[in-house]
């Protein structure tokens, strides 16, 4: 059976420090302007309680990509042995059409190769055995890569506040919910 993989986010250890965000655009040099991971601060009240917390977002590779489906030239391809969803910019023509069509706005322009750029979940350290750099770099474990056939996180959701809908595309990232009343820092 081939691989699943996806994106395990844990809301409640991810602190906002930007440290996925940073070593992903370092590690391929993206232009300023660009971020294959992003950090979004949540509103207070998401989960019932007034908590800070953070989300770290980066492509989904969905079961039913809508940038593969929109690309007029074939530049998407999501792999059979793990069904990461890569972006081949050789064949990019920079229509754009691929940012439109995601729901979750990741494809970005490179106004200096005048292509589109995405996530590529570090397919290229994955297939040696490394994690992707994102993973590596969070200091508190946040950003896992899980394969669901393997693992099924019971208190994982699909969908978070903020989030598009995830009936549209159906994507791999999952999320683990900060728990409400969980005491996050000790007492002074």
């Amino acid at each position: 059976m081939a691989k699943k993989l996806g994106f395990l986010i844990n809301i409640e250890r991810c602190i906002g420090c930007h440290a996925c965000e940073v070593s992903c655009k370092s590690f391929y040099q993206l232009e300023p302007s660009m971020s294959r991971r992003r950090i979004t601060e949540l509103p207070e009240d998401s989960f019932g309680l007034p908590i800070r917390a953070y989300l770290s977002t980066s492509c989904n590779h969905c079961e039913d990509p809508a940038c593969k489906k929109a690309c007029p030239v074939g530049a998407y391809l999501k792999r059979d042995e793990d069904g990461i969803v890569v972006h081949n910019q050789d064949l990019c023509i920079g229509c754009q059409m691929c940012g439109k069509a995601c729901p979750y706005g990741v494809p970005q322009y490179n106004p200096v190769l005048k292509k589109m750029d995405k996530c590529s979940m570090c397919y290229e350290l994955l297939d040696h055995g490394e994690d992707p750099i994102c993973v590596q770099k969070c200091p508190l474990d946040a950003i896992q890569i899980v394969d669901y056939n393997e693992i099924q996180p019971s208190d994982a959701v699909n969908f978070v506040p903020t989030f598009a809908d995830p009936s549209i595309t159906n994507p791999t990232t999952r999320f683990i919910l900060p728990t409400p009343g969980k005491q996050t820092r000790r007492e002074l």
